[in-house]
C-alpha cells in the first residue's frame, strides 16, 4: 500500500512543479511553466462581476505566460457577471464554463476557439447575442460528445453589427452536436451540407422563425429533438440518404403543410411529427418498416395519409387526433400489425375511407382498428404514389468546352448547385516557378419536387502542363484564372 502512495506521489510531481495558480488583475489563473500558458480558474472565494476582460497574455514573476482556455466551471454560476471579452489566444472554453450566469447578455467567441465544452452557456437565461467573430471558422468548432443539454439560449446570432437569419454552415462540418443553434430564434433559412453526416439532439430546437430548411443528402440520422418547436417552419427538405427520423425530431411544427419522406427512411420515431397541426397529406415511402408511438399525433389539419408496403407495425396514437382525416391509404402487402389505440380520437368510423390492395379487402375488414373504418375500398392505380426514387435528380456530368465548366443532367430544367474547392501549390527546380492551381469541383441537380441528385466531382489543374492554363489571357496564370472560370460556369445557380 506504501508503495502505491509513493508511487502516486511521484507521479504528480511534476505536475505541481510545472503548475502554479495566482491571481492577477482580478483574475484567477493556473501557471504552466513548461510551456508558457495560462488557464483561466474559477476564484477561491467569491465570484467574478461586471466586465471582465481576459488578456492574451500575463506575466508573473518576469515570465510571460499565453492564455489559452477558460478552465472547467471558471465563471459558473456568476450571476453578477454581465459581460466578458476573450482574446485571440484563448482555443478551448471548458466544460460548464459559463453555466448559470444570468446576468450574462452577451459575449463574442473569436475564431481561435476550437472546443467548447459540454454545458458551456447551458441555462444562461439572460443571453440574447451571440457574436461571432468568423462563423466559417466557428462552425468548424467541436463539440463534447456528451453535450445534452442547450449550449446557447441565445435569441439571436451576430456576425459583427449583422444579426445572422440565413445559416450555410460549411462543408468541413461533418457533425452538428447536440444543441448547437437551439433557442436562434433569429434563424429564417438552414442549408445542412452534404458532407454532414448527422445531425445532434436538440441541435436547431425552439427555432422559432426558421421558415426554409435543406437537409443535405449524406444526414442519415435526424436527433431526438432536432427541429422540435420550429413553428416557422414552411418549407422542408429531407436528403435521401436519412435512414431514421428520431425521437420528436419535428414536434410542434405547425408551419408544415406538406411532408414528402424519402425512399431511405426504416423508421419514423415516437413523436416525430406530433403537434404539426398544418400538415394536410403525408406520404410514407416503403422503405419504412415501422411509424413508432406517437408518431404523428394531433396532427389537427391531416386529411390524407398514404402508406407504403413495407410498413409492419403501426404502434399506438400514430395518428390519434387527426380528426379531419379522411382517407388513408395502404399499401402493405399483408396488414401491419397496428395498435388498437393508433387512429384514436381521429372520427374514422364516421369519416374516413381505407384504401388497401383488393385481395386484402377482407383482411383488413377482420382485424382492429382497420375494420372500423366507415368504408373499405380497393386501391386502384391512381391511389398509388411516385415513389421518391422515381422523383430523384439524375447524377449531373461536368465538362470543360471552350474554357467554361459546362454542367449537364439526364432530368430536364434542374438546377445545378456546385462547390469550387481550390488549393495552390509549386513544384520544380527552377528558379523561376510558374502558380499551380489544383481545383476540384463539385456539382449536384434539384429540381422542385424531385430529391436531390448524387454529387458529381471532378479535379482539373491550372498551370503549364495541366489542363488549364491561361484562361482569361492576362499573360499570367494566377487567381484571376479560377475567377475567370468560376464566372463563366454556365447554367449554374447557386
Amino acid at each position: 500500500m506504501k508503495k502505491h502512495i509513493l508511487l502516486l506521489a511521484m507521479m504528480l510531481l511534476p505536475m505541481a512543479a510545472g503548475a502554479e495558480e495566482v491571481e492577477i488583475g482580478g483574475i484567477y489563473y493556473e501557471l504552466i511553466s513548461t510551456i508558457k500558458e495560462a488557464t483561466v480558474k474559477k476564484k477561491p472565494s467569491g465570484n467574478y462581476a461586471g466586465c471582465v476582460a481576459i488578456p492574451a497574455t500575463v506575466t508573473y514573476n518576469r515570465t510571460e505566460y499565453r492564455v489559452t482556455s477558460i478552465g472547467d466551471g471558471a465563471f459558473e454560476w456568476c450571476n453578477s457577471l454581465i459581460g466578458v471579452t476573450i482574446p485571440n489566444s484563448v482555443t478551448s472554453i471548458g466544460k460548464s464554463a459559463f453555466i448559470k450566469c444570468s446576468g450574462l447578455t452577451s459575449i463574442t467567441i473569436p475564431s481561435s476557439v476550437t472546443s467548447i465544452g459540454e454545458e458551456a452557456f447551458s441555462k444562461c437565461i439572460g443571453l440574447t447575442a451571440v457574436h461571432i467573430t468568423d462563423i466559417a471558422a466557428w462552425c468548424k468548432i467541436s463539440f463534447d460528445n456528451s453535450l445534452s443539454n442547450p449550449l446557447f439560449y441565445a435569441h439571436h446570432l451576430y456576425l459583427g453589427e449583422e444579426e445572422i437569419t440565413d445559416l450555410a454552415i460549411p462543408n468541413s462540418v461533418m457533425t452538428i452536436r447536440g444543441s448547437a443553434f437551439s433557442g436562434c430564434s433569429g434563424l429564417t433559412s438552414v442549408t445542412i451540407p452534404n458532407c454532414v453526416a448527422s445531425i445532434g439532439k436538440s441541435a436547431f430546437s425552439g427555432c422559432s422563425g426558421l421558415t426554409s430548411l435543406t437537409i443535405g443528402n449524406s444526414v442519415t440520422t435526424i436527433g431526438d429533438e432536432a427541429f422540435s418547436g420550429c413553428s416557422g417552419l414552411t418549407s422542408l427538405t429531407i436528403g435521401y440518404s436519412v435512414k431514421t427520423i428520431e425521437y420528436a425530431a419535428f414536434n410542434g411544427c405547425s408551419g408544415l403543410t406538406s411532408l414528402t419522406i424519402p425512399n431511405s427512411v426504416t423508421k419514423i420515431g415516437m413523436y416525430a411529427f406530433r403537434y404539426c397541426t398544418g400538415l394536410t397529406s403525408v406520404t410514407i415511402p416503403n422503405s419504412v418498416t415501422t411509424i413508432d408511438h406517437a408518431a404523428f399525433d394531433g396532427c389537427s389539419g391531416l386529411t390524407s395519409v398514404t402508406i407504403g408496403s413495407g410498413v409492419k407495425n403501426i404502434y399506438n396514437l400514430a395518428f390519434a387526433s387527426c380528426k379531419e382525416l379522411k382517407d388513408v391509404y395502404c399499401m402493405a402487402e399483408e396488414v401491419p400489425g397496428t395498435n388498437i389505440g393508433a387512429f384514436k380520437d381521429t372520427n374514422f368510423e364516421e369519416y374516413a375511407t381505407l384504401h388497401v390492395p383488393s385481395a386484402l379487402i377482407n383482411a383488413y375488414r377482420e382485424k382492429e382498428p382497420w375494420k372500423n373504418f366507415k368504408e373499405i375500398k380497393s386501391l386502384t392505380e391512381e391511389d398509388i404514389p411516385v415513389t421518391p426514387d422515381q422523383r430523384k435528380c439524375a447524377t449531373p456530368t461536368i465538362a470543360f468546352v471552350d474554357g467554361k465548366l459546362k454542367f449537364s443532367c439526364e432530368t430536364k430544367d434542374v438546377e445545378f448547385v456546385y462547390d469550387i474547392m481550390s488549393t495552390y501549390s509549386v513544384h520544380g527546380v527552377s528558379s523561376e516557378v510558374l502558380p499551380i492551381f489544383k481545383c476540384t469541383v463539385s456539382v449536384y441537380a434539384t429540381k422542385e419536387d424531385y430529391y436531390n441528385s448524387d454529387v458529381a466531382t471532378m479535379e482539373f489543374t491550372l498551370g503549364e502542363n495541366g489542363e488549364l492554363c491561361d484562361v482569361n489571357k492576362d499573360g499570367a496564370v494566377d487567381v484571376a484564372d479560377i475567377t475567370t472560370i468560376i464566372n463563366k460556369i454556365g447554367g449554374s445557380k447557386r
